[in-house]
C-alpha cells in the first residue's frame, strides 16, 4: 500500500508540469488545445533519442522543452495566422506530430534501460518537488509581468485587450508554445523516469491534465494565480493518488485506467455544479420562508 502511494507521489509531481501546461490553454487562454497528446511524446522522443546518441540528460531534457515550444508555435501559427478554428488547430497539429514522432524515434518505441538519465543519481521523489516548485514560481512571477497579464486578458476578453493595442496573436502564440514546452518537459522526465519513450504515451494526456486541473480547483479553489497554480499542482498528485487506490480494487486492470480517468473528471465536474443548484435552492427556500413569516406578520398587524 505505501509503494502505491509513494509511486502516485512519483507520478503525480511528474505529471505536474504537464497539468500545469494544460492550465495555461485551458484556464488562461480558453483554447482547447489538444496538441498536448502530440507534444508529451515528442518530449519523452526527442529525450529518448539524444540520451541513447549519447547527450547529456539535461540537454536532451531542455531540448524536449524546445521541442515542445516549436509545436506550440506551428498550433498558435495554424490557429492565428491561417484562421483555423482553436479546436481544429490543436486536432492538425497533434496528428502531423503523430508521424513527426515517429520520424524522431524511427520505431515506435525506444528503451533507455541501462542509459544515464536525470533520475540515475537522484530520486524522482527527491528532485521533482524542487522542479516543480520552481516551475510553479516562475510562472506566477510571470503572471504578474506586463506580458503575464496580458496572457491573462486575452483568455479573458480579446476584443478588449486588443482595443488597448495588444497584439493578441502574439499572445495565444506565447501561451500554447509556454503550454506544450511544459507538457513536453514532463514527457521527457516522464520518460527518464519509465526508462522508455512509447509512440502512443500522449494518448489522452490532455483528459488526464485537465482532471488535474478540474480536481485541484475543485477541492483546493483558485482565488488567484498563486493558488490556481498550486491547485494545479495538487490536483495532479491527488488524481494519481485516486487511480492508484481505485487500481487496488480487484476487479479493476490497468487496461480500466481511462475508464478510471473519464469517472474522474465527470465527477469533478458535476460534483461543483450539483453543489451550486443545492445552494441556491436552499437560499431560495429560506428566503421563501423569510417572505412567507413576513407576510403572516404583516397580516396580523393589519389585522389589530
Amino acid at each position: 500500500m505505501m509503494n502505491s502511494l509513494l509511486g502516485a507521489l512519483e507520478s503525480g509531481m511528474l505529471y505536474a508540469l504537464m497539468a500545469l501546461g494544460v492550465y495555461i490553454t485551458f484556464r488562461i487562454l480558453d483554447f482547447p488545445d489538444l496538441t498536448v497528446d502530440g507534444s508529451f511524446t515528442t518530449g519523452g522522443a526527442i529525450a529518448a533519442v539524444m540520451i541513447t546518441s549519447g547527450a547529456p540528460a539535461w540537454v536532451s531534457t531542455l531540448c524536449a522543452f524546445a521541442g515542445g515550444l516549436l509545436a506550440g508555435t506551428l498550433t498558435g501559427l495554424i490557429h492565428t495566422k491561417g484562421r483555423i478554428n482553436g479546436l481544429l488547430s490543436g486536432i492538425l497539429m497533434m496528428i502531423a506530430l503523430y508521424s513527426i514522432n515517429m520520424r524522431i524515434m524511427g520505431k515506435p518505441n525506444v528503451a533507455l534501460i541501462g542509459e544515464k538519465t536525470i533520475f540515475s543519481s537522484v530520486s524522482p521523489l527527491l528532485l521533482m518537488p524542487f522542479v516543480v516548485l520552481a516551475i510553479k514560481l516562475l510562472l506566477d512571477l510571470f503572471f504578474r509581468t506586463e506580458l503575464g497579464m496580458a496572457l491573462r486578458a486575452t483568455g479573458d476578453n480579446q476584443r478588449m485587450i486588443r482595443s488597448f493595442g495588444a497584439n493578441t496573436d502574439y499572445t495565444i502564440i506565447l501561451g500554447l508554445s509556454l503550454s506544450n514546452g511544459l507538457v513536453a518537459l514532463s514527457g521527457a522526465l516522464i520518460a527518464q523516469q519509465s526508462q522508455f519513450a512509447d509512440i502512443s504515451s500522449g494518448i489522452g494526456m490532455i483528459v488526464i491534465g485537465l482532471a488535474s486541473v478540474i480536481i485541484g480547483e475543485a477541492i483546493f479553489g483558485a482565488r488567484n494565480v498563486f493558488f490556481a497554480t498550486l491547485a494545479v499542482v495538487l490536483g495532479s498528485i491527488v488524481y494519481r493518488l485516486v487511480v492508484a487506490l481505485a487500481l487496488r480494487i480487484e476487479w479493476l486492470e490497468q487496461t480500466d485506467l481511462k475508464l478510471i480517468t473519464a469517472v474522474i473528471v465527470i465527477v469533478a465536474l458535476v460534483l461543483p455544479t450539483m453543489r451550486r443548484s443545492w445552494k441556491q435552492k436552499a437560499v431560495a427556500r429560506r428566503r421563501s420562508l423569510e417572505i412567507g413569516s413576513e407576510a403572516e406578520r404583516n397580516s396580523v398587524g393589519g389585522g389589530l
